[in-house]
């Protein structure tokens, strides 16, 4: 595994608060699946430490294991070989300390905005008052500008609402990692630009360690720390890994009149269409 770090004068990362240690830590892990014409083995000895309060991008083509990594992180699967730490603590299950925003939202269409941010907030404070768990969640959906849209069900609001309400409910219980799985891949870009400011704003604000998947080289160049390149499976590993140099807080169009972008752009398109293209890929 390699991992690219580029030098600028320009700016600096603004240092990270916290602990020096890892706090997410994922070592030697593999995952095989049994299939009826023999082992399947889809990641083999991935090896990645996060720090606390790190933003990662995690880009590759399909099938090169993203989403079963993260779901290891979340605690929906667990590694064949290998184990996946936050804080010390093996990761064996699912837990509210690690919260994922899926991309087809994953709201019940029977409640409300505000009601589909209270039953996580219930779920993992039920000893809070019933006053207490409303504003909690009535705050988080503040947060992301749907005061007025609380009463209304996915089924009346947009795409862009809908995803805004995941957020929300991921946040409301203050988990320690925020796990977004292609959180944007469906909505059109003029959305997809506004969520990924909003996005930024609350993870500036709140600072919880937050994975994400992507498959969009600028929105990952636009929020991470460091982006992630995953080699193609089966058998997927960490190909290598880009730190990204801007300045926090970003804006998008001075980063995008800076001559590195375009430097940071083209190798992650080397690195996945050349490099690691599919055999489809011309």
């Amino acid at each position: 595994m390699k991992t690219l770090n580029t030098n600028r004068p320009m700016s600096t990362p603004t240092p990270l608060d916290g602990p020096t240690a890892p706090f997410l830590t994922i070592e030697n892990v593999s995952k095989v699946y049994p299939t009826a014409k023999g082992s399947y083995t889809v990641l083999e000895n991935v090896n990645l430490t996060v720090d606390e309060g790190e933003f990662i991008c995690v880009i590759g083509h399909s099938g090169c294991g993203k989403s079963t990594l993260l779901n290891m992180v979340s605690g929906f699967a667990n590694p064949t070989e290998g184990s996946v730490q936050v804080g010390g603590k093996t990761i064996s299950e699912p837990g509210p300390d690690r919260m994922v925003v899926f991309q087809n939202y994953a709201l019940l269409p029977w409640l409300t905005a505000l009601e589909n941010v209270y039953i996580a907030v219930d779920a993992v404070h039920p000893k809070k008052t019933e006053a207490k768990k409303r504003a909690i969640a009535k705050d988080h959906l503040a947060m992301v500008g749907l005061t007025d849209a609380m009463d209304k069900k996915p089924g009346q609001i947009s795409g862009g609402m809908k995803q805004r309400v995941s957020i929300a409910r991921a946040l409301a219980i203050r988990p320690e990692v925020l796990i977004l799985d292609e959180p944007f891949g469906a909505l059109d870009a003029i959305t997809k630009e506004e969520l990924q400011e909003e996005l930024l704003q609350i993870w500036n604000d709140h600072r919880c360690t937050v994975l994400m998947i992507t498959h969009d080289i600028d929105e990952a160049l636009f929020l991470s720390d460091r982006l992630v390149m995953m080699t193609n499976g089966p058998h997927a590993n960490i190909g290598e890994i880009m730190t990204i140099p801007f300045a926090r807080p970003r804006d998008r169009d001075r980063i995008m009149e800076d001559p590195t972008y375009y430097q940071l752009r083209n190798y992650a398109l080397d690195f996945l269409y050349n490099r690691f293209a599919h055999d489809d890929v011309a």
